[in-house]
């Protein structure tokens, strides 16, 4: 899939903890867009040190898509490693600058980021010339807001962050938090189908090329979630979840209640959506999810499925 690509892009394929990295290399000044999780930092530091990276170059500049942790989360050590600037989109940039932990979804989560400091804003319509190529700043809002991509009409290649993945989208919340949100997503998932796009490199999994099959299944998942609403918020939940338990490798079966109890999103979810005691929310969310095989149960603990003890 590489060779679908001109020699100065550069993919890192990572996993659902940490955002894929691409690195855009020119003799201007290379540029790392999306930095991972901060758990991931060591790894995220190593590869960029690789060839395929930027060696022992300089970095330009770092580029986020949106300002959620697992694309955020390297950014400070990035910037301290390199001494370079951080661009955010415009949209996220007041929640950055005051760290709004609710509105990016940190604390409020459950999830940890290094505080960092935005230095160049980048607003949605302009262009943008990173690896000698010309890159289109598109507005992408439904799974976060104030995100974009970056869409290079030349070798018809989009940078989708989280807008567009081979199967899906990243989370949306449900219209009883965010009425906006699930049009946004409608209103992207038609924008990106109006782009010529040849190859999609998409914030989680491999690029692909099969984009016309991709938007079709984008645009079925929006037509499901604006059947049943209420389905959002429970796809939007365990996907959290699923999340903790990756950053966190394995949880006691007896800690989850008091897990979910002590984040606030799940709270609030619980409460607008659910109304269920804390022991039968917990069941609830670890019954779906060894059913759906996003998790596993190994002895007493919760893990992400295929890590417990007994797998191969």
């Amino acid at each position: 899939m590489h060779s679908a690509f001109p020699p100065q892009i550069h993919v890192f394929v990572r996993d659902w903890l940490s955002a894929n990295n691409v690195v855009l290399r020119s003799r201007d000044g290379h540029v790392l867009i999306d930095t991972g999780y901060v758990r991931h930092v060591p790894l995220t530091l190593a590869l960029l040190a690789t060839p395929r990276g930027v060696g022992d170059e300089p970095l330009a500049r770092i580029v986020n898509t949106h300002c959620h942790s697992d694309h955020v989360g390297g950014n400070a050590a990035v910037a301290a490693s390199y001494g370079c600037p951080i661009a955010v989109p415009e949209g996220e940039w007041a929640a950055i600058e005051r760290w709004d932990s609710k509105a990016l979804l940190f604390d409020y989560a459950g999830q940890s980021v290094d505080r960092f400091r935005a230095d160049v804003s980048l607003r949605a319509g302009t262009t943008q010339v990173w690896g000698d190529l010309e890159w289109q700043a598109l507005a992408a809002p439904g799974h976060d807001m104030g995100a974009l991509v970056f869409y290079n009409p030349e070798h018809r290649i989009l940078i989708s962050g989280d807008a567009l993945w081979q199967h899906g989208f990243g989370f949306v919340m449900p219209p009883g938090i965010d009425p906006a949100a699930l049009p946004a997503t409608r209103a992207t998932i038609g924008m990106l189908a109006g782009l010529d796009i040849r190859v999609v490199i998409p914030g989680h999994g491999e690029p692909f090329t099969d984009v016309g099959a991709a938007l079709d299944r984008a645009m079925r998942r929006v037509a499901a979630f604006e059947e049943d609403p209420q389905r959002m918020a429970r796809h939007a939940v365990k996907v959290l979840f699923t999340f903790a338990l990756l950053d966190r490798q394995r949880m006691r079966r007896s800690d989850v209640d008091g897990y979910l109890q002590s984040v606030e999103i799940y709270r609030d979810f619980n409460d607008r959506f659910f109304r269920l005691p804390p022991a039968a929310f917990a069941d609830w969310l670890l019954a779906g999810l060894v059913q759906s095989r996003a998790v596993a149960i190994d002895g007493d603990d919760v893990v992400p499925f295929g890590s417990e003890a007994t797998a191969g």
